[in-house]
């Protein structure tokens, strides 16, 4: 434990204070982006709700062109996915465009740029999430991604693709993903301030974060299981999907678990409540 405590400490400051290219406007949000939305899914697969959710964010069947990240799949990954064939359903193959860029000087080059520059949402498959940062962190693409939320779009992802959006990348070593805090750390930075786990129950990853926070409470820790999501706009959480997403913080022992249709305010980093109806209220 004091040897990871050690190694935590280390990784943790490096990344607070390393040099970053990618220009971040000043927010009035904490976490998530003051405009556009983030859809962060567990793996495992998705329910219709949340693609149906990610094309609504993108701006509906008729307005949505939505580029299809595959790198973390794998070199073979641009040929067939099942995330982008549930996307090509619902948006039409012509509205959906895949990008595999392998090299940095792909992902600055101008052609490729403008293919993000007219997209109205991201969507990152699944694999493993250091194959995304090799590609794209720190890029000109990275600051299209950030430039289209900017403009009011969503960038989604799966498994891999949802850990990517964190700002420390959890699970990024090459060697597996077994181990936790590994040569990549660094991860696209979306929802700032966040550390992100995914495969959750499935996988029995549910303590993994716990040390973590602990180490590290500026960070917020969230942990999604499979067929499950987030949907963030600004600094409100809501899940959607079949199973639970596990909330980490200095106050929460170690962790919480949400639901379908729950809310969480990352700002104030509590639960909203329900508001009352006004039975409910004639009830007291």
């Amino acid at each position: 434990m004091k040897k990871f405590a050690v190694t935590l400490l280390l990784f943790v400051c490096c990344v607070a204070h390393a040099q970053n290219p990618i220009k971040i406007n000043p927010s009035e949000t904490r976490h998530g982006p003051e405009k556009g939305a983030l859809v962060v899914i567990g793996g495992g697969g998705a329910t219709d709700e949340v693609w149906d959710k990610i094309v609504e964010l993108a701006g509906g069947k008729e307005n949505a062109l939505i580029v299809l990240v595959t790198n973390a799949a794998g070199d073979s990954a641009h040929l067939y996915t099942n995330q982008g064939e549930a996307l090509r359903e619902r948006i039409g193959a012509e509205r959906l465009v895949q990008m595999h860029l392998t090299t940095i000087r792909e992902a600055n080059d101008e052609n490729n740029l403008a293919i993000i520059r007219k997209a109205t949402g991201i969507f990152f498959v699944g694999g493993r999430q250091w194959r995304i940062a090799d590609a794209y962190l720190n890029t000109l693409a990275h600051q299209e991604f950030f430039n289209l939320l900017a403009r009011g779009g969503v960038i989604a992802g799966t498994s891999a693709g949802a850990s990517i959006q964190g700002s420390f990348l959890w699970r990024g070593d090459t060697s597996g993903p077994n181990t936790l805090i590994g040569d990549h750390t660094q991860g696209l930075g979306f929802l700032r301030n966040s550390v992100i786990d995914q495969h959750l129950l499935a996988r029995n990853r549910q303590f993994d974060l716990e040390a973590f926070i602990k180490m590290a409470p500026h960070y917020i820790g969230i942990g999604l299981d499979e067929a499950t999501a987030i949907v963030v706009i600004r600094d409100e959480l809501e899940v959607i999907g079949r199973s639970v997403v596990a909330i980490y913080d200095t106050e929460s022992k170690p962790f919480y678990f949400l639901r379908q249709g729950q809310k969480y305010d990352l700002f104030e980093r509590k639960v909203i409540r329900p508001s009352r109806t006004v039975s409910e209220q004639q009830l007291e």
